[in-house]
């Protein structure tokens, strides 16, 4: 068995893997793992990692699954104490893996961490897809130490405190074996968007814990899959999103919540249609409501299962609070900015 598995999954990434992949190897250590999960890529990835990277091991999926079901169908046969999921697109530092693997072996109770997350392309700033630790709001709403919404922070050490989280960025996600399995994973209808979000609020309600831990820092790039105007990509945060308010809510939450985002998210597709002159993204909003409501009763079980598992009602790192009146109508746009008015 591997004592770290990092994998890799990789979907006609080539560049990525041929620019990035090689300080994965070097900044590894022992008893670490690498292995890249191939979603039927038609580019040159690969012939690319048989002959340039002959030390990783090549995981090859028969169709594009996605990043949720592509991940369980690689680790399905993995056998490793932690899981590192890692995007092809994360520049990877000397000291990366140490903090997490550290922290983790210390502290039982931690299901999964994440290390910083700065970007690529301003490195003094945080990377919007997990910046240092992720949290949500009272409607689903999910934010970042160092990015609300579109803001992102700079990174002057203000974050860099260990702390509980309420999900971690799929973009670098360490996270026991144990504990992946034991909820299932992610969940593979999601294809992608909001998936580890997910992940970490099933991990929550079964009472274990999410950190990150700042001293391990990468760089990530962003968006190699899917730009963030995509109407693709507004498509599936939108319906994944109410999906997993859905199967993750209590019972005392659950009607009042989805009657909020049933507004929110018609003002959110009028905004989109108005003010940003996206027809594109109105109509994928509009589209996203539709699959929900056509596939919510396939979660029924689903969420009968997790309600009855539950034996942490109240998530701390669940804010009861609106982050759109936080950020619109307060004007609270960092997430220092959020707990002195609040």
């Amino acid at each position: 068995m591997d004592r770290v598995a990092i994998v890799i999954l990789n979907w006609n990434g080539a560049g990525m893997l041929r620019k990035y992949l090689p300080a994965v190897l070097a900044n590894s250590g022992d008893g670490v793992v690498v292995y890249v999960a191939d979603n039927r890529s038609a580019d040159e990835s690969l012939s690319l990692l048989r002959t340039e990277f002959p030390a990783c091991k090549i995981i090859e999926l028969d169709r594009n699954w996605g990043f949720a079901e592509g991940y369980n169908k690689a680790l399905a046969d993995i056998e490793a104490e932690y899981y590192l999921l890692l995007n092809s697109d994360i520049e990877v530092t000397d000291n990366w893996l140490r903090p997490l693997v550290g922290f983790m072996d210390l502290h039982p109770e931690a299901a999964a961490c994440q290390p910083k997350l700065l970007s690529v392309y301003d490195r003094g700033a945080f990377e919007y897809a997990g910046a240092s630790g992720g949290f949500i709001d009272k409607y689903g709403y999910p934010f970042c130490r160092g990015r609300i919404f579109d803001t992102v922070e700079r990174d002057g050490g203000q974050y860099d405190s260990v702390t509980e989280i309420f999900w971690a960025t799929g973009a670098a996600l360490m996270i026991r074996a144990s504990d992946y399995k034991a909820v299932d994973g992610l969940d593979g209808r999601f294809f992608a968007h909001n998936e580890e979000i997910d992940l970490c609020w099933r991990l929550r309600l079964l009472g274990k814990k999410i950190y990150c831990i700042p001293e391990s820092m990468v760089y990530h790039v962003g968006g190699g899959t899917l730009p963030k105007s995509n109407p693709m990509k507004t498509y599936l945060n939108f319906r994944n999103n109410l999906t997993m308010l859905y199967k993750c809510l209590p019972d005392n939450e659950l009607r009042h919540v989805m009657r909020v985002r049933l507004f929110l998210d018609y003002l959110a597709a009028f905004e989109m249609l108005l003010l940003k002159h996206s027809v594109k993204d109105f109509t994928a909003v509009l589209r996203a409501r539709k699959a929900f409501g056509r596939w919510k009763n396939d979660f029924k079980a689903d969420r009968e299962r997790i309600q009855s598992a539950c034996v942490t009602k109240k998530i701390p790192e669940r804010f009861d609070f609106s982050l759109l009146w936080q950020y619109y109508v307060k004007g609270n746009k960092r997430f220092s900015d959020l707990f002195r008015s609040h």
